[in-house]
């Protein structure tokens, strides 16, 4: 799941940036690549990263409340979707992400979808440490010579990889921050008045 945030963060920059992608590999082994033409790398590269770390932010601020974690789910539904589109040609992929698929369904009918809940916010918090563990060690401990920072750093000439990994760590960690932040700031209903919102919106039952 978290390579899967990390190479549609690279993918999202690329067709943003106008590139063409021809695919993307997800192996839980390796972690994942992702193939394409053109875009920009300034803002391709980093985007492996930090799109994780924003997606995990993301779905920790919505985990605070169980409405806005239905309406996250669907949104990583259609991550789902738009990644197999890209990964197409890899098994691996399409077990991984159908896996993870029928666990959110499954989790959706549990106890009224209150599960749903902790599993969003679960999802989010290890996509933000998952982020932070890779630039670690891609960059700062384990030094890889081919990693994102390092590619980055090709391009950009001013910092070697290890400073850029430093500068993206920081950067992850204040999105962590920032996630947890936002979902105290922004949901402050209490756990009936959730409950009752919940029962409403998009009830199975």
């Amino acid at each position: 799941m978290q390579v899967g945030f990390h190479e549609f963060g690279h993918a999202f920059a690329g067709v943003l940036t106008c590139a063409r992608i021809e695919s993307i590999s997800l192996d839980p082994h390796e972690g994942g690549a992702t193939r394409m033409r053109g875009g920009n790398p300034y803002i391709t590269l980093p985007a492996g990263y930090l799109g994780s770390s924003l997606i995990g932010a993301a779905l920790i601020a919505c985990g605070f409340d169980e409405k806005a974690s239905k309406i996250a789910s669907i949104v990583v539904g259609a991550f789902f979707v738009v990644t197999l589109f890209w990964a197409r040609r890899s098994i691996i992929s399409w077990l991984l992400i159908i896996g993870m698929a029928g666990l959110i369904v499954a989790f959706w009918f549990i106890a009224d979808a209150i599960a749903l809940r902790y599993l969003i916010l679960f999802i989010g918090v290890m996509s933000c440490m998952y982020s932070v563990w890779d630039i670690i060690d891609d960059t700062i401990s384990r030094k890889v010579n081919e990693s994102d920072a390092s590619a980055f750093a090709r391009e950009i000439g001013c910092f070697p990889p290890q400073l850029w990994g430093v500068i993206w760590l920081f950067i992850s960690v204040g999105f962590f921050a920032a996630g947890i932040l936002v979902g105290i700031a922004a949901f402050k209903k209490s756990a009936a008045e959730q409950r009752a919102e919940n029962e409403t919106f998009l009830n199975p039952r």
